[in-house]
């Protein structure tokens, strides 16, 4: 089973300063770098894949009720230390916050109604009902951990979509907004045999309605596919190492796209769609198939510290990469900021975190996430060319 631990990912303030553009470089400006690379002074014309954001992990969870998180601590008091956070409602992070990059964790539920008990109640005297009518409709559900970790701003993936779209609907010239997609399937230990449920296998035709549900929300107009990137080449990896395949940031403002972050399931969603046609999410591959756009390296360290060098050799070929830059609360309960430099300097595209905000942090250290220059976005380290500039997305 994928670990409990919550990954508080941060970013920094540490890093190069931007400066605004002036009404002069407000206008298109071409020109070659040193190196030789192509720069773009005006924002629409960088390619989404030139840009570096905040991201939030497990962005819909809400820490669980004094008394579990009690039970939790007396079984495992560092499994409960990792669960120790709550974020804000979506439509907070990408306002306020300034987050581009949420990830949505889920659960197949295709006849409904798996879900709506919370059998760990029997230990606390309270119903085991939950008597919320989502979790008994079909559909897929949004939560961390069946039974114990459940509390969620929204349960259904559906009514989490709506939420971005409610708020992209109102804010229709936004960066494009990545959302991480976990699809879970693992049973959890029930160490006093409550009947904890065993989640439904997250098989093809749950992988197919994740894709389903997603265009129940979004039209084609809204989405940014692996059939828009692609765009003709002969597999998405050509089209990505080319260096025109991502969309610039112009023709993508508004917009969604999806990931997929299980690598076991990856193949299985790509069965029958050779390059992800006709697939909503991209799938994280490694270099070397025909599939790979995205890229998961969540340790910008490594054994030797210097996992940032991998993911700049990624960000430099073309592909997009998320990583994160805390785990299991661990960096914002020690201010330790090593890990969340690291990821800023990788270049990776989102740098999730449960600390967009110094508010986030309950800790009583400074530990929190912003990308260099405070912006939602930054031209990319890495790709955007020495000379790119660019302050306000």
């Amino acid at each position: 089973m994928r670990k409990l631990a919550v990954i508080a990912l941060i970013a920094a303030t540490a890093g190069t300063a931007m400066v605004a553009t002036s009404a002069a470089e407000a206008r298109p400006q071409h020109r070659t770098a040193l190196g030789g690379e192509p720069v773009c002074r005006e924002v629409n014309c960088l390619r989404i894949n030139q840009l570096q954001s905040v991201g939030t992990h497990n962005s819909y969870h809400i820490k669980p009720d004094d008394d579990v998180f009690a039970l939790l601590q007396a079984f495992s008091p560092a499994l409960a230390e990792s669960l120790d956070y709550t974020h804000p409602a979506l439509a907070t992070q990408f306002g306020s916050q300034r987050v581009r990059q949420i990830e949505l964790d889920i659960f197949a539920d295709p006849n409904g109604g798996l879900y709506k008990d919370h059998q760990i109640n029997q230990l606390l005297g309270k119903p085991v009902a939950s008597g919320i009518a989502d979790l008994n409709r079909p559909g897929l559900k949004t939560m961390h951990v069946q039974e114990v970790d459940y509390k969620t701003r929204c349960y259904t993936f559906v009514a989490c979509l709506r939420q971005v779209k409610r708020w992209s609907d109102r804010h229709p010239r936004h960066l494009p907004i990545t959302i991480l997609v976990e699809a879970k399937d693992d049973p959890i230990v029930d160490p006093v045999n409550l009947g904890f449920v065993v989640p439904a296998p997250f098989d093809l035709a749950a992988l197919n309605a994740i894709d389903t549900e997603v265009r129940s929300v979004f039209g084609p107009e809204d989405l940014i596919t692996p059939d828009d990137v692609r765009n003709g080449a002969a597999t998405l990896e050509q089209a990505v190492l080319s260096g025109t395949g991502w969309p610039t940031v112009g023709s993508s403002r508004g917009k969604v796209m999806f990931m997929l972050d299980n690598e076991s399931k990856a193949s299985l969603y790509a069965q029958g769609h050779p390059s992800l046609a006709g697939r909503v999410l991209f799938t994280p591959t490694n270099p070397g198939t025909p599939e790979s756009a995205f890229i998961k390296d969540n340790d910008p360290l490594g054994a030797d510290g210097l996992g940032w060098r991998r993911i700049q050799g990624y960000v430099a070929s073309g592909y997009v990469v998320r990583t994160r830059s805390d785990a299991d609360t661990i960096q914002a309960r020690t201010g330790d900021t090593t890990m969340r430099d690291a990821a800023l300097k990788s270049g990776a595209h989102w740098v999730s975190t449960d600390y967009p905000t110094i508010e986030d942090n309950i800790f009583g250290t400074d530990y929190f996430v912003r990308i260099p220059g405070g912006g939602v976005a930054r031209c990319n380290p890495i790709n955007a060319g020495r000379s790119c500039r660019i302050y306000d997305f």
